[in-house]
């Protein structure tokens, strides 16, 4: 990496029909008129490049936003896998410290760390220089932000609404500072 790099991390836009949680569960996204559109890509500013998760409703909600741009798909970017819990309310855990949260895998799925190292390796790679928007998922948001706050735990506690932009800077090293969180367009 040879020069900033600005991450403009973008949820997808919301599901309906949907209960419980989503996941990986590859449902549409219900995509907003074109004014509202075209305020979360002003929001966004120019980018150079669109990395988007593979879930539908990330390629649908890029594709709309970004009309024109080739979207680079990179399963590294999928929401996390909640194994049993998909499509269910979780079960109340209790009181949990966020660390154990964090590290706290369902059945058959993965931890919010887990889905944080999957997701670092990907950032790191894709922070060669310029803007890029990223169209993802409330958790790939919140692993973003766990790479700038060096604490998975701690970027639970972060509330990501679908279509709300968040911005993730990369500078050489790379070191990782927060621009904003959560940002809603409009």
């Amino acid at each position: 990496m040879t020069s900033v790099t600005e991450f403009v991390l973008i949820r997808h836009a919301p599901v309906a029909g949907v209960t419980g949680l989503t996941g990986r569960r590859d449902v549409a996204a219900v995509l907003p008129d074109a004014g509202a559109l075209a305020a979360v890509r002003a929001a966004a500013g120019p980018v150079g490049r669109v990395l988007v998760s593979p879930a539908r409703r990330c390629r649908d909600t890029a594709a709309a936003l970004f009309p024109g741009m080739a979207a680079a798909e990179d399963a590294r970017l999928w929401e996390q896998d909640f194994g049993a819990w998909e499509g269910a309310v979780p079960p109340d855990l209790g009181p949990l410290p966020r660390a154990a949260l964090a590290s706290h895998a369902p059945p058959g799925g993965e931890s919010f760390a887990d889905l944080c190292a999957r997701l670092a390796p990907a950032l790191t790679g894709a922070a060669q220089g310029g803007r890029v928007a990223v169209v993802a998922h409330a958790g790939t948001v919140r692993g973003a932000l766990a790479l700038a706050l060096d604490s998975p735990a701690a970027a639970l506690a972060f509330e990501v609404a679908p279509l709300s932009l968040s911005l993730v800077r990369a500078f050489p090293g790379p070191v990782w500072s927060i621009g904003y969180v959560n940002r809603i367009a409009g």
